[in-house]
């Protein structure tokens, strides 16, 4: 299971280093889209929020490839995966494969990391 572990996180640190590096150098070719996805990435585009997206994505991507705070990684992925799957769902189905194996790798390695986040859970009377 170790093994699995380690294929996963590289793979989730490739996917969102990637892409976190195209939303800086854009050496992904992407067609103009139209509609409401166009709407709402061009939107993120023109007020540059997608650069805040990016360096996240970014520096979740490095951290999970050297292997150094994977549950900061992780829970700094989580709102940013929920938002790729919810835009993918809502706007463009075209990519929803990705951003469900995406979403399945970090629910595997949160499941794996889940004695790093067991303080989340814990209910304090007071």
């Amino acid at each position: 299971m170790r093994i699995v572990t380690v294929i996963a996180r590289l793979l989730l640190g490739v996917i969102f280093f990637v892409f976190g590096l195209n939303g800086f150098v854009g050496f992904i070719p992407m067609p103009p889209l139209t509609g409401t996805a166009g709407a709402f990435i061009g939107a993120l585009f023109t007020s540059h929020y997608l650069y805040l997206v990016s360096g996240v994505q970014l520096i979740a991507g490095v951290l999970l490839l050297l292997n150094r705070f994977v549950p900061l990684a992780l829970a700094m992925l989580a709102p940013m995966l929920a938002n790729i799957f919810a835009y993918h769902l809502a706007m463009q189905m075209e990519g929803l494969g990705l951003a469900l194996f995406t979403a399945l790798l970090w629910a595997f390695l949160a499941w794996r990391y889940r004695a790093h986040f067991t303080a989340l859970f814990v209910h304090k009377a007071g």
